[in-house]
């Protein structure tokens, strides 16, 4: 079984120490970057399996690398750490490619607790090899194993929780999901005062599908939640 690799950015190198510390302790390979361009070098040069990303860095800010790594085609996990507070700043963060987030100030445990969470549910290792959906006539195809989606053949680029958003709810056509239960089987916490968090993932996974000229797949129920139907 190969050991993942974590990187972990922030300009307080203390923090980057305590993180680095509880993370080994799990026995995870951890390197770390305190500020942008070092961040941006190294995600590219170490291909990490997961990255936790501090929102305000010199040089190149957390959300700049976050787009760039996205552009790029990146799938890797990022963990957004920041330090504001206001819940437009936040939902932010996942709207430039982050993943999830942690508000400092934050204990380790949390940090490293979100990391075996996200770990988990992209270990291919995890999933069954016949998990390969087929869905929209055809059109729509989920290749778990792969950590793949494609629309007619042409490949959807999606972040890992997108990826995991779209594949929970088609597993379940027709069956309306609250935002706490998506968050809870996305996440893997308690998340029910996250609700905005979930909407902002809904919202990029439709836009991304929109351009690819998919029809709306992900059906809002007002006052209750989110499915998936095919119309």
């Amino acid at each position: 079984m190969t050991i993942p690799k974590i990187l972990v950015v922030d300009d307080e190198k203390n923090i980057t120490e305590i993180l680095k510390s509880y993370l080994e302790r799990e026995k995870y390979i951890v390197i770390t970057a305190h500020d942008g361009p070092e961040a941006l070098y190294l995600a590219g040069l170490e291909k990490p399996d997961l990255i936790i990303l501090d929102l305000m860095l010199p040089g190149l800010s957390g959300e700049e690398i976050s787009k760039k790594l996205r552009g790029d085609g990146s799938r890797v996990p990022i963990i957004m750490l920041t330090a504001k507070t206001a819940l437009e700043d936040k939902v932010y963060g996942l709207g430039v490619g982050a993943d999830d987030y942690v508000v400092k100030p934050f204990s380790p445990q949390e940090v490293v607790a979100r990391v075996k969470s996200m770990l988990r549910r992209n270990d291919p290792d995890q999933v069954s090899l016949t998990d390969v959906l087929v869905l929209a006539g055809g059109d729509l195809e989920i290749d778990t194993p792969a950590h793949r989606i494609t629309w007619q053949n042409r490949d959807l680029n999606l972040t890992p929780t997108e990826f995991n958003l779209l594949l929970y709810l088609a597993k379940h056509p027709g069956r309306v999901f609250s935002r706490a239960q998506l968050a809870e089987a996305i996440f893997g916490y308690d998340s029910a005062s996250e609700d905005r968090a979930v909407d902002a993932h809904i919202k990029n996974l439709r836009q991304k599908m929109h351009k690819e000229g998919i029809p709306q797949l992900i059906k809002t129920i007002y006052g209750v939640g989110y499915k998936y139907e095919e119309d």
